[in-house]
């Protein structure tokens, strides 16, 4: 018996210490995994954030955003999603001088339309703007420690939450780096002609990559042959493209397809 317990154990101090580091390895993915699940869940309730929160007017919301953004030390994340009185506090503040934290401001496709001038003038070396086509909600995040929640709705009269649960504000700032993650630059956007960011634009770049035959992806897409290679034809004029595998490229690059 003991024979088999000896055979059992390990041979050598570094593989005793590799047995405990596969073992740590695996209590971090699990807690990885647990907190990805958490936070997919609260994104699938629309982000309703848990107590502690402070519920505020809408005559507030300047004066919060402002003292929010001069305490960041090391970043600041926003999301803005359209015109609004949360967006011009953002563009007012944010105009008036660089901050002394990196900032970063992901825009719906609406918002980087409507404010594109104003966005793409805000001065400081540390702030980027990105641009993505995903479902997002305002958001500002400072630190990781303090999240700014306005409301929705035009009926909602401007109220916002400030969140201070650690929980809550980790999974907004998670939810904020996936989305930014898959964003384009805002130059790149605005070189875009808005033909390129239609669903059947992203069908064709998507079956182009799959490299599927040009019948076959014009039948799933129920358009004729003829119309299907016109379609790729100004797709490759438009990203200016010199081959079906550039364009593919180019359109990961401008964020029209995910990597």
């Amino acid at each position: 018996m003991d024979a088999v317990v000896d055979l059992l154990k390990p041979d050598t101090t570094e593989e005793w210490a590799a047995g405990e580091h596969a073992a740590h390895l695996e209590h971090a993915l699990l807690q990885a995994r647990s907190l990805i699940e958490s936070t997919v869940s609260m994104h699938r309730r629309r982000l309703v954030v848990p107590s502690p929160v402070a519920r505020n007017s809408g005559a507030q919301l300047g004066d919060a955003m402002e003292r929010l953004i001069a305490r960041g030390r090391h970043s600041v994340v926003i999301v803005l999603t359209g015109p609004g009185e949360f967006t011009e506090s953002v563009l007012r503040l944010l105009s008036r001088g660089p901050a002394r934290a990196t900032v970063r401001v992901l825009c719906t496709t609406e918002a980087a339309d409507v404010s594109a001038d104003r966005l793409h003038r805000l001065p400081g070396p540390r702030l980027d703007v990105r641009v993505s086509d995903s479902e997002l909600r305002g958001i500002l995040v400072v630190d990781g420690m303090t999240a700014l929640v306005p409301s929705d709705g035009p009926a909602s009269g401007g109220q916002f939450a400030i969140v201070n649960d650690a929980g809550a504000v980790r999974a907004l700032e998670l939810f904020f780096a996936g989305a930014w993650a898959g964003g384009r630059k805002l130059a790149d956007h605005l070189q875009l002609s808005p033909r390129l960011r239609t669903d059947l634009v992203r069908s064709i770049l998507e079956r182009l990559r799959a490299g599927q035959t040009d019948e076959a992806a014009a039948r799933e897409i129920n358009v004729s042959l003829r119309t299907y290679r016109r379609y790729v034809a100004e797709i490759m004029r438009e990203l200016d493209a010199g081959s079906r595998f550039q364009a593919g490229v180019r359109a990961v690059e401008f964020g029209l397809l995910s990597a």
